[in-house]
């Protein structure tokens, strides 16, 4: 139910979502960033944010067009060019003590057999990892937390609702049914991004 105070919000939890720029809409991924191969030319974000599944997950803001964002990075044989949109997210949904940094975009080039987690690796270091591979910081943001549940009593901008309870995951149920789908193909997107940049490494030194 919602709130009275307006001080509480729904139970959510706090990670990087990921998202693919179809047209002038983005759309969130339905595979992860270590399975996804973009073409050249392709746009692909990544938002933080609280959010309770991913029909409330708040988008990439900023310009996302490829033109602009790969304006000075030309084309070379053998390779593609990902342009990426990087939005830390607002101070309502940062981690206490913490500034997001400003939203950036970054054209990656990487070969082209690479990964949209091969691209962010390239231009978005340092990336943390937690010890099940979720992505937790990119760019060193935010230094602590990994996909943490966000209590309903924690003031945000956002409505609130009563919190659902949440699996051995620690992840949100659905209609208390089990972990909501969207999001866990929010964070499970992100979840196996390190284990797959070992393994793309370790397949090409031995190549």
């Amino acid at each position: 139910m919602l709130a009275s105070s307006g001080q509480a919000h729904a139970a959510g939890y706090r990670y990087w979502s990921f998202w693919d720029r179809d047209g002038d809409t983005w759309v969130y991924a339905t595979q992860g960033p270590s399975t996804a191969s973009p073409s050249d030319g392709d746009v692909q974000g990544f938002r933080f944010s609280v959010s309770e599944d991913s029909r409330d997950a708040a988008k990439p803001r900023g310009a996302a067009e490829f033109a602009t964002i790969c304006a000075k990075t030309p084309a070379r044989d053998g390779s593609k060019r990902v342009a990426l949109v990087l939005d830390f997210g607002t101070s309502a949904d940062a981690p206490s003590g913490e500034t997001p940094p400003r939203p950036r975009t970054a054209c990656a080039r990487v070969p082209e057999d690479a990964t949209t987690a091969d691209a962010l690796a390239t231009v978005a270091k340092p990336l943390r990892y937690d010890t099940n591979a979720l992505l937790c910081a990119i760019a060193g943001y935010p230094r602590t937390g990994c996909g943490e549940q966000i209590s309903a009593t924690e003031p945000t901008t956002t409505p609130s609702a009563t919190p659902r309870d949440t699996s051995a995951s620690g992840k949100s149920d659905s209609d208390d049914q089990g972990p909501s789908l969207g999001l866990l193909a929010g964070i499970g997107a992100v979840a196996v991004l390190g284990a797959a940049a070992v393994w793309q490494t370790r397949r090409r030194r031995s190549g």
